[in-house]
Protein backbone atom coordinates (compact mmCIF):
# COMPACT_ATOMS: atom_id res chain seq x y z
CA UNK A 1 0.00 0.00 0.00
CA UNK A 2 1.84 3.53 -1.63
CA UNK A 3 1.37 6.28 1.55
CA UNK A 4 0.23 9.82 0.29
CA UNK A 5 3.45 12.24 1.03
CA UNK A 6 2.49 15.34 1.94
CA UNK A 7 3.25 18.90 -0.14
CA UNK A 8 4.77 21.71 1.97
CA UNK A 9 1.66 24.66 1.68
CA UNK A 10 1.84 27.17 -0.22
CA UNK A 11 3.13 30.45 0.80
CA UNK A 12 0.87 33.20 1.08
CA UNK A 13 1.62 35.91 -1.00
CA UNK A 14 2.88 39.14 0.64
CA UNK A 15 0.13 41.61 2.45
CA UNK A 16 -1.14 44.13 0.19
CA UNK A 17 0.07 46.78 2.70
CA UNK A 18 3.60 46.26 1.05
CA UNK A 19 2.60 47.07 -2.26
CA UNK A 20 1.01 50.12 -1.05
CA UNK A 21 4.15 51.23 1.11
CA UNK A 22 6.15 50.93 -2.08
CA UNK A 23 3.41 53.19 -4.07
CA UNK A 24 4.05 55.32 -1.28
CA UNK A 25 7.76 55.85 -1.66
CA UNK A 26 7.55 55.92 -5.40
CA UNK A 27 5.38 58.60 -5.28
CA UNK A 28 7.19 61.00 -3.20
CA UNK A 29 10.37 60.27 -4.82
CA UNK A 30 8.78 61.19 -7.95
CA UNK A 31 7.82 64.47 -6.06
CA UNK A 32 11.06 64.93 -4.85
CA UNK A 33 12.41 64.71 -8.56
CA UNK A 34 10.23 67.95 -9.60
CA UNK A 35 7.48 65.49 -11.19
CA UNK A 36 3.92 66.30 -10.30
CA UNK A 37 0.25 64.56 -10.08
CA UNK A 38 -2.40 65.85 -12.06
CA UNK A 39 -5.71 65.26 -10.55
CA UNK A 40 -8.21 63.37 -13.34
CA UNK A 41 -11.71 63.53 -13.02
CA UNK A 42 -13.67 60.20 -11.91
CA UNK A 43 -14.63 58.14 -15.65
CA UNK A 44 -12.15 59.95 -17.54
CA UNK A 45 -9.52 57.18 -19.08
CA UNK A 46 -6.36 58.15 -20.52
CA UNK A 47 -6.63 55.36 -23.84
CA UNK A 48 -6.85 56.60 -27.14
CA UNK A 49 -9.87 54.22 -28.76
CA UNK A 50 -8.21 52.35 -31.62
CA UNK A 51 -11.08 51.33 -33.55
CA UNK A 52 -14.04 53.58 -34.57
CA UNK A 53 -17.35 54.02 -33.49
CA UNK A 54 -19.64 51.16 -33.44
CA UNK A 55 -23.01 50.25 -35.25
CA UNK A 56 -25.38 47.78 -34.18
CA UNK A 57 -28.51 46.81 -35.68
CA UNK A 58 -30.63 44.44 -34.21
CA UNK A 59 -33.31 44.68 -36.10
CA UNK A 60 -34.00 42.04 -39.49
CA UNK A 61 -31.00 41.50 -41.57
CA UNK A 62 -32.92 40.78 -44.23
CA UNK A 63 -34.99 43.39 -46.35
CA UNK A 64 -38.66 43.12 -46.18
CA UNK A 65 -40.56 41.91 -49.24
CA UNK A 66 -43.73 43.25 -49.57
Amino acid sequence: MATKTRTAPKKKEPAAVETSLSIEEQTKAFLSKGGSIEQVNTGVSGQQSMSGPRHIDLGNSRPRNS
